[in-house]
């Protein structure tokens, strides 16, 4: 079995391309923070390369970008290959199978108040427009 489940934000803004055939490929990498801080109780992180394809690589390149809050469901995949000095080299990549666009659609444009592993902050202008809800009575539900 080789399935990967990883939550995170994005390192750089994703790059779209194509495949000599007309396939769209998008590729990004995440930050995903670990669960425990280093010695001086920073936290830390692990960064995943990650490449999708298709309609969702397009939908990718359109909606994320650097900071940006995604969940990817996929597997590992290995490779190598030679480097310009004629080094061996070899890279693990994560092959989306699913992603899943985590930030709202109220959040501000860039993150703010957060920092490159959590959250971002919502605007005052995306508070102020929600309208306010009455309150129910528990004796008029159904159930």
């Amino acid at each position: 079995m080789n399935k990967v489940i990883l939550i995170g934000n994005l390192t750089r803004d994703p790059e779209l391309t194509t495949t000599n055939s007309g396939v769209s490929v998008c590729r990004f990498s995440i930050a995903v923070q670990r669960r425990f801080s280093n010695a001086d109780n920073g936290p830390q992180a692990d960064f995943f390369n990650i490449t999708v394809w298709r309609g969702q690589a397009e939908n990718c390149h359109k909606f994320l970008k650097k900071g940006s809050k995604c969940g990817v469901v996929g597997r590992l995949q290995n490779s190598s290959y030679e480097a310009s000095d004629g080094t061996k080299r070899y890279s693990t990549d994560i092959i989306a199978e699913e992603v899943e666009f985590l930030n709202s659609r109220n959040s501000s444009d860039t993150v703010e108040g957060g920092d490159m592993m959590g959250g971002s902050s919502r605007s005052s202008s995306a508070k102020e427009g929600t309208a306010e809800l009455e309150p129910i009575d528990d004796d008029s539900l159904p159930f």
